[in-house]
């Protein structure tokens, strides 16, 4: 029976890849990588040879239609992200989906390891495990709906912003959640790594002082607390 392997690889610090994770890869008769030139840089770290194959978010049908293809041959195939754990606001998800509707003999096992969403919690210093994961906010529709919701609920919303959106998620969260604790984990695992905690308007103010700091890749989280306290990592 074919396996489709998820394996998680590392965020940012390379060593963070996990031995069985370096194993399958190296097992296995083809990687499918959202970018081939992100997971050689892997593959070359650990001396692994292996083929590479894209699928992402605008992979086209026939592509699916191969990896189907390659499935019913009894291949063994690795699927990763550019970082962090594979379908966690990530297209291989839909993969997934079409694999299990289409081929449910074919076996798909889980390779934990790394994920921003699980660091970013590890250091917040938050307790309970009580949260909501939103990904990546939608840019539009809904977008407001959901920081009302923010506003309006005791649970700690987690999720995912870019570098160009981030300033505008601060003023949403000045409007909105203007009372909340906000944690901005920066870089995670990487040489600038920050956690960056305090008010939406704190915040707003350090970007403002700190310009060439809204650079990277973030993961934020917005949980109750009136005391607040601007603090850095």
């Amino acid at each position: 029976m074919s396996k489709l392997y998820v394996v998680a690889t590392p965020i940012g610090n390379l060593e963070d890849i996990t031995l069985r994770a370096a194993r399958v890869l190296k097992e296995a008769d083809l990687i499918l990588c959202e970018d081939t030139r992100v997971t050689k840089k892997l593959l070359d770290k650990f001396e692994i040879k292996n083929k590479l194959d894209s699928y992402h978010s605008q992979s086209k049908i026939s592509k699916t239609d191969k990896i189907l293809s390659l499935l019913s041959e009894g291949k063994d195939l690795a699927l990763v992200s550019d970082a962090g754990t594979p379908t966690i606001s990530d297209p291989g998800s839909q993969l997934i989906k079409i694999i299990r509707e289409h081929m449910p003999e074919v076996e798909i096992v889980s390779v934990p390891g790394a994920s921003a969403l699980t660091a970013a919690m590890s250091i917040s210093g938050i307790t309970g495990g009580d949260f909501t994961f939103l990904g990546f906010l939608p840019h539009k529709k809904g977008r407001e709906t959901l920081f009302k919701e923010m506003a309006e609920s005791d649970r700690t919303f987690v999720f995912y912003e870019s570098t160009h959106r981030l300033l505008k998620t601060i003023d949403s969260l000045i409007k909105f959640c203007p009372n909340k604790k906000v944690f901005i984990a920066k870089e995670l695992t990487k040489m600038h790594e920050e956690m960056i905690i305090g008010s939406a308007e704190e915040l707003k103010e350090y970007f403002k002082q700190y310009p060439d700091k809204v650079k990277g890749e973030f993961v934020v989280m917005v949980a109750e607390g009136r005391e607040i306290i601007l603090g850095l990592n």
